[in-house]
């Protein structure tokens, strides 16, 4: 076993303990009832965010691609997607792992040039991580400087956070009027995508990426903007998301409440544990015990958002086959 295995296995066997170690007093019979407690149109409600999430998430990347004058149809970028997550969603950290493999899916399967298939895989990633941690902060922000919250003490965090968050639209700035500077980082970000035995039939595909960027950069950034819009608009699903949850639970809680639940969830999901498997229910039992909100609640939302899991993990599973039938 090589110490890539090694590592992946001590990761899993470190998210399967903390699972159990979070959920050891779940209260199996109370969580039913709870969610025996909803109907058949609030999962329907459910069910259609969720699919808005994944399709609104496509419509950037398609964005994206159609800027490098390359077209390919929603379905399929829905079924490479959603293959992708499933790879990503069982390695170590739930934000990467499936790129390599759609990348080659674009190359084989969609007739997509191959450094196209990695610039716009690239800018997808950029756009999501770069508006997931913008919001982050800004919600780690809010909290800190919130006089309702046990964290408005830590006014120096709070100023160093301030600074990092008008950083960020500097920093994105400097990189659109320099394009070759961004294609530095995405070439140093994906040089070990690069790497891939199935990514090496093209060995030319790095030379053009800065033909694509400066052309992107030039006279497409009209549609950057529309891919910042969208992802600002994934964001609002996300957080809909969690607040129909709680809704559907019955659990009321003020803004500064829901923006720590959400911001814990999510920093939970950036730690290199597969699917965030205990990270997220550690997170959630803490909140839910420093806000004085029932236990039981905890465990029920750790329930719903885990069907949720299955049920995207389902879909990806079904898209893996499909996407091995795709022809150019």
């Amino acid at each position: 076993m090589n110490r890539a295995n090694i590592i992946t296995s001590l990761l899993w066997f470190l998210a399967l303990a903390l699972a159990a170690w979070a959920l050891r007093s779940m209260d199996l019979d109370a969580v039913w009832r709870q969610m025996a407690t909803l109907n058949a149109w609030q999962y329907c409600v459910w069910l259609v965010l969720n699919i808005l999430m994944i399709i609104v998430s496509t419509v950037r990347w398609q964005l994206l691609i159609g800027a490098l004058s390359s077209s390919i149809t929603l379905s399929r970028l829905l079924l490479i997607r959603l293959a992708g997550q499933t790879i990503s969603f069982i390695t170590p950290g739930p934000q990467f792992g499936g790129e390599p493999l759609q990348i080659y899916w674009l190359y084989k399967r969609c007739a997509l040039p191959l450094h196209k298939a990695i610039s716009s895989l690239g800018l997808d990633r950029c756009f999501e991580l770069w508006v997931n941690f913008t919001v982050l902060l800004l919600g780690a922000l809010f909290l800190l400087l919130s006089p309702t919250m046990a964290f408005a003490q830590w006014g120096q965090i709070a100023l160093l956070l301030l600074v990092v968050t008008l950083a960020m639209p500097i920093v994105l700035f400097y990189f659109l009027s320099s394009p070759q500077k961004l294609l530095n980082t995405i070439r140093r970000i994906a040089s070990r995508w690069s790497k891939h035995p199935k990514l090496l039939a093209d060995n030319d595909a790095w030379q053009q990426l800065e033909g694509d960027l400066s052309n992107l950069f030039s006279l497409h950034r009209g549609t950057l903007i529309k891919a910042f819009i969208v992802s600002i608009l994934v964001w609002c699903l996300i957080l809909a998301e969690l607040y129909f949850l709680l809704y559907l639970l019955e659990v009321s809680v003020p803004v500064q409440q829901f923006v720590l639940i959400a911001v814990a969830i999510r920093l939970a999901m950036l730690l290199p544990l597969p699917g965030g498997i205990g990270t997220i229910e550690a997170a959630l039992l803490w909140c839910f015990q420093m806000l004085d909100l029932p236990i039981s609640d905890a465990f029920a939302l750790i329930a719903l958002m885990r069907l949720r899991d299955i049920a995207i993990l389902t879909a990806g599973f079904i898209s893996l086959k499909a996407v091995k039938t795709l022809t150019p």
